[in-house]
């Protein structure tokens, strides 16, 4: 049974919010605050987070920031602020959807279920790129073995540390898809990237200088990531 945490400070309308997710069929934690909804998020995880705007204590999107540190976790926001500019600050600072009071008890549980799934695919999608398998890649005169976690340029072994051996292995076994740094930082480091992180932007710089002049060849898609294309002038 997923855990939904909700985050709100109105009485009246936590219970009505808890009532229409347990008759859903989910598990209901409830915090009135921001320090409390930091700790609870801390302390046991949830599947998704409810969380209002106007909090005491810090607001949500002082919960939303904190959450996005260490989470990635699906967030719908809950607000009286209908102003499109509030509606991007909260979808910019790190919320999944956002929905305005006064709202439907139908489109809340519809909207509910729909980032459970979202999230619950990613997940599985991340999974299977984060299983390596074991088939040795070539890309012109690189060649790829998992099974030996060892990678040769002409011939010659790379000196791969294992974040750079995740990332070539994970970009040669999906040529042409275009990753953003967010996604590769959890399927190659398992973890959400903090923001402002650059880690995946300075393993990036070692991998393109370790390929020499096939670093090229990982193209930076911008305002998305990086992908890895065809060496120019060769096959597949």
């Amino acid at each position: 049974m997923p855990t939904v945490l909700l985050v709100e400070d109105e009485t009246e309308l936590a219970r009505l919010v808890i009532r229409e997710l347990e008759g859903a069929g989910y598990a209901v934690r409830h915090a009135a605050d921001g320090p409390s909804a930091v700790r609870e998020v801390a302390d046991s995880t949830p599947d998704l987070i409810v969380l209002d705007w106007m909090l005491p204590g810090f607001d949500g999107l002082e919960v939303l920031r904190r959450v996005r540190q260490t989470s990635a976790l699906p967030v719908l926001m809950l607000t009286a602020r209908a102003e499109e500019i509030d509606r991007v600050i909260g979808l910019e600072v790190g919320a999944d959807d956002y929905l305005t009071k006064p709202f439907g008890s139908r489109e809340f549980i519809a909207r509910v279920r729909a980032l459970l799934r979202r999230h619950e695919r990613l997940q599985e999608i991340l999974a299977a790129d984060r299983a390596e398998g074991t088939t040795t890649l070539n890309l012109g005169p690189l060649v790829v073995d998992p099974s030996a976690h060892l990678a040769r340029l002409d011939g010659e072994p790379l000196e791969l540390t294992r974040t750079e051996f995740g990332l070539l292995h994970l970009l040669l076994r999906n040529k042409g898809r275009a990753f953003s740094r967010a996604y590769l930082h959890d399927a190659v480091w398992g973890e959400p990237a903090v923001e402002g992180d650059r880690s995946v932007d300075n393993a990036i710089l070692r991998l393109r200088k370790k390929l020499g002049d096939l670093g090229d060849t990982i193209e930076t898609v911008w305002g998305v990531g990086y992908r890895l294309s065809q060496p120019k002038g060769r096959g597949p």
